[in-house]
């Protein structure tokens, strides 16, 4: 199983360096479309849609989502792509740590999934229009943040974060996660050529303190998205979200902790440029 999972990032890791950072804005938008279609059929696997049902929901986000590029192109909209930003951020902060304290997973699926997942997929694209670097640093704080948790929990880890949802997680991983992602993201803002990543925005702003303290905020934002996923699973009964990644689950299951931080960056960019 290890081997699997070490070959699959591998080549997930040879695909996604390239679609980043050479690859042109418009199969970066045509590839997020299909990944995160896929990611709207697993989702609605895990609360309980039929296999047809889900096929029209993931291609009614596929057609939404070309519609949003042959309205805006790969330019930025900034209106639109802040608004969604906006509603998803507010929901990944007011209602889903209620969820997660109550075990439940509430009414609103396919609509909420929608707006989450295209308010990801639209800061996703918006990112890439800011260059590769931009994206890769934003998403470089959910990688951070989940690396720094699973070594600090494995040495350091006592107190379940959250046992009954996902009893591999520890406090004090989630606080190591957290304090490497505040420390990395200030450190990088001091690289040159970094200068219109987040953290550079943050501290030129806000100074160090204020931009570790926020660096360290999308770093818990990451662990609830985390949760959330590993909640639906347990209420469907699945380990995985799908079978499409062997030795990593489906789509849904790498993205999780994307989707409630990368509209975060955006709504965090726009409010301090």
């Amino acid at each position: 199983m290890l081997r699997t999972r070490v070959l699959t990032a591998l080549v997930l890791l040879a695909l996604f360096a390239p679609a980043i950072f050479i690859l042109p804005p418009l199969v970066w938008a045509l590839l997020t479309i299909a990944a995160v279609a896929v990611a709207v059929h697993e989702w609605g696997g895990l609360i309980g849609r039929s296999h047809q049902a889900r096929l029209w929901a993931a291609a009614a986000f596929a057609g939404l989502a070309l519609g949003w590029l042959a309205v805006f192109g790969v330019a930025p909209a900034p209106l639109a792509s802040t608004l969604l930003a906006s509603a998803a951020t507010l929901w990944w902060v007011g209602i889903a740590p209620l969820r997660l304290a109550g075990h439940k997973i509430g009414p609103g699926g396919w609509s909420v999934a929608f707006i989450l997942l295209l308010a990801c997929w639209s800061s996703l694209l918006e990112l890439r229009f800011q260059g590769g670097l931009a994206l890769f640093v934003a998403m470089a704080i959910v990688w951070i943040a989940d690396i720094g948790a699973y070594f600090v929990g494995r040495a350091l880890g006592r107190r379940k974060l959250a046992p009954s949802i996902s009893p591999g997680k520890s406090s004090e991983g989630a606080i190591g996660g957290a304090l490497a992602v505040a420390v990395l993201g200030v450190l990088a803002a001091a690289i040159p050529g970094l200068e219109a990543t987040l953290p550079a925005l943050l501290v030129s702003r806000l100074g160090v303190v204020g931009a570790g303290v926020i660096l360290a905020a999308l770093a818990a934002l990451s662990v609830i998205g985390d949760l959330h996923e590993s909640l639906l699973k347990r209420r469907a009964g699945v380990k995985d979200s799908g079978r499409l990644l062997p030795g990593h689950g489906g789509v849904l299951d790498r993205v999780d902790a994307l989707i409630p931080t990368m509209p975060a960056v955006i709504l965090l960019g726009f409010l301090l440029r």
